[in-house]
């Protein structure tokens, strides 16, 4: 077991433009930069950037995005094509930057993802990997800092550098161990969707099926949630307030069973703020009014769990065997490979699913798509293990 513990080194704190454009010009000419954030939002739509991470293999800065007025210096290094931007779970990171800098930076690669094809488990922690690559215990203590709050201590600015610090350690490592199994390649198209704009596109209409409780509703119940959800997120976006603050799941799932059609009905649905009713009750019955005057055909259709018949039970059962004999073969998860949902998916009709794209196509999608073709079976062999044979 590692016990190797976390130990000081060097990083600069960066609270200044000039400090900011030295820092910079001294990275611009690295191949690869690992970078992360820290940001809060508890009390605002849009993330909070707190501060940002960013660290070569000879340098490490923690820098002060709420002291700095001019980012441009770094937007040019994390948006500069040429320089490889190195995430572990990126998603969120990106999403942070996008706001800041206007644009999303690319290439990255992200050591979550690629822990996956190294038979890592499909969501393993920073400190787990740091532990296996570099037999390092990471020191724990500030998961819950205010990073808004100033000033930050030497020890929440250290945790924080230590988020690159290895990181930057991990990418080679990792690089070499994909390179070595003949899979760096297969990342790519992943690594790609996280550079897409659709990927942080929070679209008000569609925020309905994000809603907590969504499946207690039916027909024209879903309609006028569609249309509160939307407003809701039109709010929340407009004012930089967390949905919830606009109005809670619970309370567009009352007002949209109920349908009201006064002020009086509206008011007496239990948890309504009165002053909600006040500044946006007309508002409210109107997007009601609105949702049932749409044809049927126009309500939004609730997506519901699949009934599958004893013979898709067992088909079912078959392809989940073939994914877990394919997993075994290249040392990986099976969850990795597919979900039993996006099996019942291809299994009903459906074709768009993580399975038949990318890598995942490449090690077991062809040979599901090829059973299912009836061009490949199950088999026993004699020593009694099971594998998957051709058709003649």
């Amino acid at each position: 077991m590692p016990n190797a513990q976390a130990e000081e080194f060097s990083f600069e704190f960066i609270d200044s433009t000039a400090d900011l454009q030295r820092a910079c010009a001294q990275l611009s000419d690295q191949p690869c930069l690992a970078v992360d954030t820290e940001f809060v939002r508890e009390k605002t739509y849009y993330p909070v950037l707190c501060l940002i991470q960013i660290a070569s293999p000879d340098f490490c800065a923690c820098i002060d995005p709420l002291a700095i007025d001019d980012l441009s210096p770094l937007a040019n290094i994390l948006l500069n094509q040429a320089i490889t931007k190195v995430f572990h779970a990126a998603r969120q990171d990106q999403e942070v930057l996008q706001q800041t800098l206007g644009a999303i930076p690319a290439p990255v690669f992200d050591t979550q993802i690629a822990a996956t094809l190294l038979g890592l488990g499909d969501q393993i922690g920073y400190a787990n990997l740091v532990r296996h690559f570099l037999d390092v215990q990471l020191a724990k203590g500030h998961a819950r800092t205010d990073w808004e709050r100033r000033p930050l201590s030497h020890e929440q600015l250290s945790y924080a550098a230590d988020d690159v610090r290895y990181l930057i350690a991990l990418y080679p490592l990792m690089r070499q161990a994909l390179t070595e199994l003949g899979r760096l390649d297969w990342l790519a198209e992943d690594f790609a969707a996280l550079t897409s704009p659709q990927l942080y596109h929070n679209d008000p209409p569609q925020q309905w099926m994000r809603v907590s409780g969504v499946q207690k509703l039916k027909g024209v119940q879903l309609a006028i949630l569609q249309q509160l959800a939307a407003w809701r997120e039109q709010q929340a976006q407009q004012h930089n307030k967390p949905r919830k603050w606009i109005l809670s799941d619970d309370i567009l799932l009352a007002i949209a069973m109920q349908a009201p059609h006064k002020s009086e009905q509206l008011e007496r649905i239990r948890g309504i703020p009165p002053a909600t009713v006040q500044r946006h009750g007309q508002t409210l019955l109107d997007l009601i009014a609105q949702a049932k005057a749409l044809p049927k055909n126009d309500w939004p259709i609730l997506s519901r769990r699949r009934t599958l018949s004893p013979n898709q039970e067992a088909l079912l059962d078959a392809l989940m065997a073939i994914i877990k004999l394919e997993a075994s073969a290249q040392q990986i998860n099976a969850t990795a490979l597919s979900t039993r949902a996006d099996l019942e998916a291809l299994i009903t009709g459906e074709s768009d699913v993580p399975l038949l794209h990318g890598w995942r196509h490449g090690i077991a999608g062809h040979q599901v798509q090829a059973f299912l073709q009836g061009q490949t079976q199950l088999a026993v062999t004699a020593q009694g293990t099971l594998t998957t044979t051709t058709n003649d």
